[in-house]
């Protein structure tokens, strides 16, 4: 009688996620069903991406995001950094087979689905990840991460070139800001217009890429009203818009929103809602974290990602 029910559980757990969870997720628990093991295994999310002491960017945002979200991260590290609210005063690469052995240990052991690129800083590390990613078959979300907020250059030796040419055909969705999006499609991005613009030039160079965020909070500052485009391949825009929020506490909002769609396209039936959830999220910890002070100087402080759940007053 416990076989029977417990059989019935699992076969309603599959019906469940073919109607209304991801198509990825679904296949992957219809292929454990099929095998005879546990349904209740989780999707993992692998953040590969450097690493922040001040935990407001980097891995320590990825994992904070996905967690906050509700989905389970993996982490591998690509570089140490020596930053804060302040900027970026050193950054070291680890080695890249080092890199290669953290990504490799966690695709052989987990049922990884989707795979977030941040920060890779060298060239070494760029050749390693596009070779591991030629047999990798799941959603790899790309926020290029070429510079600090505060200017210092986070990709040394040749990366970028080899980036364009190699990594950038594994990318599913790329979420560059506006800067990182002029230096990819090589040509200047003045208005949201131009940023549209780039991302079909990039889609079409890259063809099994499927999409480009362009993020709308680099451009016309003074307006109140952010407008984000997610631009993908067929040519269909959609758009997302939130107010602008006068934050002091924005640092590491790159790494957070492409963790976010990385999460959030993992649950969500479509990209249209995982987009759109990834900007409420967003909008969500910005505004929440206005009225807090974590970093002495008061200046770029980091996102506070767990405000999410829990709204302060005052």
């Amino acid at each position: 009688m416990v076989a029977v029910e417990v059989y019935f559980l699992d076969v309603a757990i599959v019906l469940h996620f073919i109607i209304f969870g991801n198509k990825w997720n679904c296949c992957l628990k219809l292929k454990l069903f099929w095998e005879g093991i546990s349904l209740l295994r989780e999707a993992t999310v692998l953040a590969i991406a450097g690493s922040d002491p001040s935990g407001g960017a980097g891995i320590q945002a990825d994992l904070k995001t996905m967690t906050t979200v509700g989905v389970y991260g993996a982490a591998a590290i690509t570089c140490l950094t020596v930053q804060n609210s302040l900027g970026v005063q050193r950054v070291h690469p680890l080695d890249p087979e080092l890199v290669k052995q953290q990504v490799q240990s966690v695709l052989d052991d987990h049922f990884v689905t989707h795979i977030k690129i941040g920060m890779l800083g060298s060239l070494e590390v760029v050749q390693v990840m596009s070779t591991v990613l030629e047999d990798f078959e799941g959603t790899v979300v790309f926020d290029p991460v070429l510079a600090a907020t505060t200017g210092e250059s986070l990709l040394s030796g040749g990366g970028l070139e080899f980036l364009k040419t190699k990594l950038l055909g594994h990318i599913s969705y790329l979420t560059p800001n506006r800067q990182e999006l002029e230096s990819l499609a090589g040509d200047s991005v003045k208005t949201i217009e131009d940023g549209i613009q780039r991302a079909m030039s990039l889609l079409a160079k890259y063809p099994s890429m499927k999409g480009i965020i362009v993020k709308g909070g680099h451009f016309s500052t003074g307006q109140s009203i952010i407008r984000d485009i997610l631009v993908l391949q067929n040519g269909k825009q959609i758009e997302s818009k939130r107010q602008r929020i006068v934050n002091h506490n924005l640092h590491g909002t790159g790494c957070t929103y492409s963790s976010a769609l990385s999460s959030y396209l993992l649950l969500e039936k479509s990209v249209e809602h995982a987009f759109k959830k990834s900007c409420d999220f967003m909008g969500t910890v910005i505004q929440r974290g206005n009225k807090i002070q974590i970093a002495k100087s008061n200046t770029n402080g980091p996102l506070i990602h767990h405000l999410y759940h829990h709204e302060i007053d005052g």
